[in-house]
């Protein structure tokens, strides 16, 4: 049985909530891409959840629809180089500062998907599970996914032997055979494991 989650309580006195959160912290490929989102209280939009426990058509449907009523959102991203360079804890920080930073509205609040969050201008809370409790960061989680998710099937459309479509850049089987069969692509993450071994990088 899981357990039941407790309701998220808002900060007081505050008005304007920002919900960030990331996905694409695990793949070998591609950048971690963030999202921020301030909602709208006279345009509630229903069915936000966390991304990954909708469908694909019903994430769509909601993409759109948060784009529309939101008050503003916004996307950050680290590309593989960055992440290369930084590390994935860090990476996914600085892609939330960019998105936080890409608002044309300055929350007085941000609610961080997680247990950690970066370093920003206002005042921040991180909420763990934060996906399934707030709905700003619901909100986030889908229009990153769906994103980050478009972008995997542009790349499949230009290496499809890799199969980026179907997982997303994560290391599957499928994944980590076609790396060793065709090597690395420039959009592979070159600090994860299976990217060093197959460019013969691991001490």
């Amino acid at each position: 049985m899981s357990k039941e989650l407790p309701p998220f309580e808002y900060p007081e006195n505050y008005s304007l909530f920002a919900g960030v959160d990331e996905v694409g912290r695990g793949p070998l490929v591609g950048a971690v891409v963030t999202a921020a989102v301030i909602l709208d209280p006279n345009k509630p939009i229903v069915g936000l959840t966390d991304s990954k426990k909708l469908s694909e058509k019903k994430r769509n449907q909601l993409f759109d629809e948060i784009k529309e009523r939101a008050i503003a959102w916004s996307l950050g991203r680290c590309e593989a180089a960055e992440i290369d360079q930084l590390n994935i804890l860090q990476a996914t920080m600085v892609a939330m500062q960019r998105a936080i930073a890409g608002l044309h509205i300055q929350p007085d609040f941000a609610l961080i998907d997680g247990n950690r969050t970066p370093e920003l201008p206002m005042t921040s809370l991180a909420v763990v599970k934060g996906d399934l409790r707030v709905a700003e960061i619901s909100a986030a989680s889908i229009i990153a996914k769906v994103t980050r998710d478009r972008e995997m099937a542009l790349l499949d459309s230009e290496f499809p032997q890799y199969g980026f479509a179907k997982h997303k850049g994560y290391p599957t089987k499928v994944h980590v055979e076609a790396l060793e069969k065709f090597g690395a692509i420039d959009q592979h993450r070159k600090s994860f494991k299976p990217v060093k071994k197959v460019l013969g990088l691991l001490d």
